[in-house]
Order: structure tokens, then sequence, then C-alpha cells
């Protein structure tokens, strides 16, 4: 039985410095790129898993900025700032 091998081309990307200084430490470990190419792929291929654990994390964030007590009490141009940032956060969900 022949094995098929996939050709794999390099692609550059631009990460926020605490993710650069996490993928060169899983770099030493020689698990950056399938980490990098498993995480690209399984978004692009419509994966379940990975919406769901994203879509888990948005909710936490939404949670997070409901326990902020304080924050219901501050106003921009006669918009509270919780509900901006719920807003801003909820239409971060993938459905």
């Amino acid at each position: 039985m022949e094995k098929t091998v996939k050709k794999l081309v390099p692609y550059s990307v631009y990460l926020p410095v605490e993710y650069y200084n996490k993928i060169r430490k899983l770099a030493k470990e020689r698990k950056a790129s399938s980490t990098v190419r498993d995480a690209v792929m399984m978004t692009l291929d419509g994966n379940d898993a990975y919406r769901s654990g994203y879509n888990q994390g948005i909710r936490d964030a939404i949670k997070s900025v409901k326990k902020i007590s304080d924050i219901k009490i501050i106003a921009i141009k006669g918009k509270y700032v919780d509900d901006l940032v719920l807003a801003a956060i909820e239409n971060l969900e993938i459905t």
C-alpha cells in the first residue's frame, strides 16, 4: 500500500507578541508547525470542535464582563460601557 504525502506550502502569519513567544517554545519541542497547521485546517474545514471551543470562550468572556459591577455605571455618549463591550464580544461568535 502506497502512502500519500500532501505537499505543504509555507505561509507567514503575524501574531501578537505573547502568542509568538508561545509558538517559539512549541517550536523548540518541534510541535509549532503541526499545532498551527491543525488549528488553521480545523477552522477552514468548519470543524465543530474548534467552533464549539471558540464560542465557549466568547460565552466565558461575556460572563466575565457581566461580573464587573462598576462597568454598569460608566457611560460614553449616552451608552453604557458594559452594553458596548458585550455587543462587541457577542459579534465575535461563530454561527
